[in-house]
């Protein structure tokens, strides 16, 4: 048996775009990686089950989004000048895609049209600081659902969790906020799928908030853990946060040391260290499950290769089975769910 795996990558080096390979789910083994399409930095990807794929794009100095079908047909781009997005997300109750653009500190809503090509409905630019020095204005890194179909956003510019009604039309109307750590720069946040709660990745201070999630943007702080060795004194940066589909697991890739640290969700929601395993390979952007989760797939950015873990279901803990896949520029690795 075989899975699609899609990437999406930078394009500074070696890579073109828009990639897909194999993934043998009975060996776990890598293969027949294909151009799917030419992008410039392609980042983060998201999938519609009409068989469209939406892409961060750019071109010319613009930066925004395109859409495409999965042979890698473009169907539009949507840009505008400056800076691109860094994440896309895909809502079928309402028919539009989201953006985050951690430059310009800004939330976009795109309405999908019958054809699937994009149109641009709402755009709001968030303000806001922090004390690290990569926090010096706003940068939204991330704009996905909550379970009760709000939009939320992780500024890592201004330690804020902000979260969005959102009209069937697109409009984004801003309904509360949460304060994370001074300093933490929260990036991306999981939901657990059955408890009221929320895990909350932060890049700059390497952790990783445990939020109770009430609903209607309503978060509320209850622990941090560290996502590093206690000895650990080099540089590190916090990328994906993933979590299994049991509830039980949650996943964080450190940039730096290189690594992928396993937690444990205890019955009180808080999280218990179980393993930080090498990723076998350099600055780990990105991570996802095969879909029957036993296995965890990691790209590297700059070593330009994936790992590949086998995952025990029950303990969470992670062996590696191979790394030498090459993929350029990695930054993004999922399946398409609807297929």
């Amino acid at each position: 048996m075989f899975e699609t795996l899609y990437f999406g990558t930078y394009t500074k080096r070696k890579s073109q775009g828009i990639y897909k390979a194999n993934l043998n789910t009975e060996t776990g083994h890598l293969s027949d990686l294909e151009l799917v399409t030419t992008e410039t930095s392609p980042t983060y990807l998201t999938f519609s089950p009409k068989g469209k794929l939406y892409s961060v794009a750019a071109q010319d100095g613009q930066g925004g989004i395109g859409a495409y079908t999965l042979q890698g047909d473009l169907l539009n781009h949507v840009l505008e000048d400056g800076a691109s997005l860094c994440y896309v997300a895909y809502d079928d109750q309402r028919q539009l895609v989201y953006g985050s653009n951690y430059h310009k500190g800004q939330v976009t809503s795109y309405h999908i049209q019958e054809d699937g090509q994009l149109a641009l409905a709402d755009v709001v630019t968030q303000e806001g600081s922090g004390p690290h020095p990569n926090q010096a204005s706003s940068h939204v890194h991330f704009s996905d659902l909550t379970p009760d179909n709000y939009l939320v956003t992780c500024d890592l510019g201004a330690d804020r969790v902000t979260t969005y009604a959102v009209s069937n039309t697109g409009n984004l109307s801003a309904v509360a906020q949460y304060q994370a750590q001074a300093g933490a720069g929260p990036r991306h946040l999981v939901f657990h799928p059955y408890f009221k709660m929320a895990y909350l990745a932060c890049e700059l201070n390497s952790t990783v908030e445990t939020l109770v999630y009430d609903g209607v943007g309503d978060f509320d702080y209850l622990h941090s853990q560290t996502t590093l060795p206690t000895d650990y004194q080099g540089d590190n940066a916090v990328a994906a946060i993933r979590m299994s589909q049991d509830g039980n697991f949650v996943y964080v890739s450190n940039r730096g040391h290189n690594s992928i640290a396993v937690f444990k969700v205890l019955a009180d929601g808080n999280l218990e260290q179980v393993q930080i395993i090498s990723s076998q390979g350099d600055f780990p952007r990105d991570f996802n499950f095969s879909s029957d989760q036993n296995f965890l797939i990691v790209v590297h950015q700059e070593s330009d290769n994936a790992s590949v873990f086998k995952r025990d279901r029950e303990t969470g803990r992670l062996d590696l089975l191979n790394s030498d896949f090459f993929v350029p520029e990695a930054v993004f690795v999922s399946s398409n769910p609807y297929e």
